[in-house]
């Protein structure tokens, strides 16, 4: 008997609809007033002064300010608003100089191209500024601007600095409130993560206490120096900070313990709201806590943690001198530069990603120097754009750019057919201004349909061309996002061991290491280093999670292989619960596992370690790990064998 014809699937794969779909986060108010403001205000003051082109490339300066102006705390916002402002200054002086200079201009910007990749290599900051430095300097070698050479980019640093000065009006009166802010949110992310214990949302809980931690971390350590007595507030955050690791080192026992026995009190998660609110609020004084007696030793582990934290919260004047960080001083600042220079030169991922860059730009360059494009500069500016992989994957970000630019297209048009060009641009910017924070939020096609009708509007102020504009931009960006594709994605393979496999090989290495320490014998900093190694494989294992929700918005191969081995990623998580969890029991009067069955888990580890290093295909393999059964590692060692049975879908 024939097997019946399977239906014919007309959706589109979710590979590429998954960036389609808006994230469910709030809208940033904050940063639509700002941006609103900060748009509409430059091309007000020009109008009124009669130079509405001044006022446009102010505001195309606010543009790129907006854009950066991503970070909490004050302070960071000066390094991500006004560091990368230099570099867009300095790109379109070199854009400026050589405007209409033919094939000089194409190699000047396929250089430029060749910094800009390198240098978005060492971080976040220098990533935006190696964005404007080439946003700017395509800009000024395609689109005339006013002279002298100076002028252009005085204005647009201007327009930063004007979004810099409304992001800091606030720092006089809450000099420390993005900080404490972030510190209270991880108290609170802990309490739910009490609350999921011995329950499925358990892992995804985790996971979000992680970000959270990170997010809190990289804030305190940003603005941290080398002097803690001369920041108190700092000190005291930090060291409200540092107590939340015995409560999240006791979560994983807790959630065994609830997995075995039942939930929690509702006292302990309440006690750790309590505890947010306090620092919230910078509450001191003597914490009352009503929590029930503990009996085993996960309950032991978690009343001794949040006692301890409550106590450090609601003191007053932490010790400066006995605040340590979980991860460690940051060097000093020429130690990170040199570090960062050298990882510049010598890193074959910033070379890689260099070139790529400058071959597109090169490519998009000499394609409309050959070929008469009207405005030719939005080519190159959309590879710009679409050639950012620590934004996303590059092949999802051409689609998506694509959609995205022709929705805000249309919206463009309404605007350029409809409106009269002059006072109306300034009420019309001030309601397009808006939407880019609150549409940035949601996704990349979203916020690329927000930021196109801005552009074409400035454009439109600078050049005059009107609704005339509108086509010709669609068939810019689709040929930019075409040279993307092919230029820097298709000819680049790059093998899934470079990119992911071996980042998950490291990250299992690690854990295996991680397992050596937690039971080695007890030395003076045996604590703290255990702290850090497990800080450090979270937020590696953190990192390897966001390049898999990359890769599973490719195409095949790359998009269902990331899918096959995302359960593996899943799986290292719990191992390392795990190996906490027994820790804390064993710190907590259960008896220590022997040396051999720690040695039996380590070798499995480093097994599968090296297996990921050697294959593209998961191979499920049967584990024996002989032990006691009503042992401390019993957990543990379900876990690993859970992990070392994990098979791609082809071999299921």
């Amino acid at each position: 008997m024939a097997r019946p014809a399977r239906p014919v699937r007309l959706t589109p794969p979710t590979w590429l609809t998954a960036g389609l779909r808006p994230a469910p986060a709030p809208i940033p108010w904050a940063a639509v007033v700002r941006a609103s403001v900060a748009l509409s205000a430059p091309l007000a003051v020009g109008l009124a002064v009669g130079q509405p082109a001044y006022g446009a490339l102010v505001s195309m300066g606010a543009l790129s300010g907006v854009i950066g102006d991503t970070a909490d705390a004050y302070r960071m916002r000066v390094f991500n608003i006004a560091v990368p402002q230099l570099f867009g200054a300095l790109g379109v002086t070199l854009g400026t100089l050589v405007f209409g200079h033919g094939w000089f201009a194409v190699a000047a910007l396929t250089l430029v191209a060749l910094v800009s990749g390198m240098i978005s290599s060492i971080g976040a900051v220098a990533s935006v500024s190696g964005l404007l430095l080439l946003l700017n300097c395509v800009i000024g070698a395609g689109l005339s601007v006013p002279g002298p050479w100076w002028k252009a980019p005085l204005l647009l640093t201007l327009g930063g600095l004007f979004v810099l000065l409304l992001a800091l009006l606030g720092w006089p009166l809450r000099r420390a409130a993005p900080e404490r802010t972030a510190v209270a949110a991880t108290y609170r992310a802990v309490a739910e993560l009490y609350e999921a214990t011995g329950t499925a949302a358990y892992d995804e809980q985790r996971q979000a206490v992680t970000a959270s931690l990170n997010h809190s971390y990289d804030l305190i350590l940003a603005r941290r120096t080398r002097q803690h007595g001369r920041a108190p507030n700092l000190v005291r955050l930090l060291a409200q900070l540092n107590v939340l690791v015995p409560l999240l080192e006791a979560a994983p026992a807790a959630h065994l313990r609830a997995r075995l026995i039942g939930p929690l009190p509702a006292a302990i998660p309440a006690a750790v709201r309590e505890l947010a609110d306090a620092v919230e609020e910078g509450r001191t004084g003597t914490p009352v806590l009503d929590l029930p007696a503990p009996e085993r030793p996960a309950e032991k582990a978690v009343d001794h943690a949040l006692r301890h934290a409550a106590t450090v919260v609601h003191k007053t004047e932490p010790d400066p001198y006995n605040v340590d960080d979980r991860l460690g001083r940051p060097a000093a600042l020429r130690v990170r530069a040199r570090r960062a220079g050298r990882a510049v030169l010598l890193s074959e991922a910033s070379w890689r990603y260099g070139l790529r860059l400058a071959l597109c730009i090169g490519l998009a360059q000499a394609f409309v120097s050959l070929i008469p494009v009207p405005r030719s500069y939005w080519v190159a500016l959309t590879v710009t754009f679409v050639m950012k992989p620590d934004f996303g994957s590059v092949f999802s970000r051409a689609v998506l750019r694509a959609l995205g630019t022709a929705a805000g297209l249309v919206l463009a048009a309404l605007v350029l057919a409809e409106v009269p060009r002059g006072w109306w641009d300034v009420p019309v910017m001030m309601a397009l201004a808006a939407l880019i924070p609150a549409f940035s939020a949601k996704g990349y096609a979203f916020q690329t349909a927000a930021i196109t009708p801005v552009i074409l509007l400035l454009s439109d102020t600078l050049n005059q061309q009107g609704f005339d504009l509108v086509m010709p931009r669609l068939y810019d960006s689709l040929i930019g996002c075409a040279i993307a594709l092919i230029a820097g994605y298709l000819l680049w393979p790059e093998s899934w061991h470079t990119r992911i496999g071996d980042r998950l090989a490291d990250s299992v290495a690690d854990t295996a290491a991680y397992v050596r320490c937690a039971f080695a014998p007890g030395t003076e900093d045996g604590q703290a280093v255990r702290h850090r190694a497990r800080r450090k494989l979270y937020r590696d294992l953190s990192t390897v999670r966001s390049e898999f929700q990359r890769a599973l918005t490719e195409p095949p191969p790359t998009g269902p292989r990331a899918a096959a081995w995302w359960p593996l990623v899943v799986a290292v998580e719990r191992i390392v619960d795990a190996t906490t969890a027994a820790r804390i029991r064993v710190s907590h009067g259960a008896p220590p596992p022997d040396a051999a069955e720690v040695t039996a888990v380590e070798r499995e580890l480093r097994e599968l370690s090296e297996g990921l290093r050697s294959t593209d295909t998961l191979v499920g393999v049967r584990t024996e790990l002989p032990g006691d059964e009503n042992g401390v590692l019993e957990p543990l060692r379900q876990e690993v064998r859970a992990a070392r049975a994990i098979a791609g879908p082809d071999l299921r």
